[in-house]
């Protein structure tokens, strides 16, 4: 599961990063970066599983899937309030001049962290070797937000193009995991500054 390996990878990296970072940071930019590193544990808490070297447990992925719950939509726009960039804040300014992008990613991020609590239950598809690639047609979130806007082809997806979290919950647990962890890296590639 690539994929997976590679997100696993990021969120590592960003946490152990984050932590070094986050020495400086007070009021809401540190509440933020507290939110970003609970996100990143629970990835970091799962994956083994997704990628086999670990036993499937679903009460492992239901509590990872409300740490995503509890750190997103209106909770994540909220740690967001104008004038907070700057060291050591890792958002771009581009947070503020998209905001409804911003908006949406952070609602995607709720609806499909609903949608992986009910998915928990079904375990993984090929013993944690399926992903979201192959059902997504690979990485089309990365940036580029295919899902978002048009909806064509999803079966399940709303006017937006999201699918619903009825939907999701019907997924093998590693899919909506990969769906819903597409949905950070969509988020953190457009609005995230990169480490130097």
């Amino acid at each position: 599961m690539k994929r997976t390996t590679i997100l696993a990878a990021i969120a590592v990296t960003g946490t152990a990063a984050a932590a070094l970072a986050h020495g400086g940071a007070t009021g809401v930019v540190k509440e933020r970066m507290e939110a970003m590193m609970a996100m990143g544990d629970a990835v970091k808490t799962v994956t083994p599983m997704m990628q086999g070297e670990a036993e499937y447990e679903a009460e492992v992925m239901r509590e990872a899937a409300r740490t995503f719950q509890a750190h997103s939509g209106e909770a994540l726009t909220d740690l967001f309030p104008e004038g907070s960039a700057g060291a050591p804040s890792e958002a771009k300014d581009v947070i503020w001049t998209d905001w409804e992008r911003f908006e949406e990613l952070a609602r995607q991020l709720d609806v499909y962290a609903e949608g992986l609590k009910g998915a928990a239950g079904n375990g993984v598809a090929g013993g944690g070797s399926a992903g979201a690639g192959s059902m997504m047609g690979g990485g089309s979130m990365m940036g580029g937000g295919s899902m978002m806007g048009s909806g064509s082809g999803m079966m399940g997806a709303g006017t937006s193009g999201m699918m619903s979290a009825e939907k999701i919950a019907e997924m093998p647990a590693d899919a909506a995991f990969n769906m819903t962890t597409q949905v950070c890296s969509a988020c953190h590639s457009r609005f995230r500054a990169e480490d130097d």
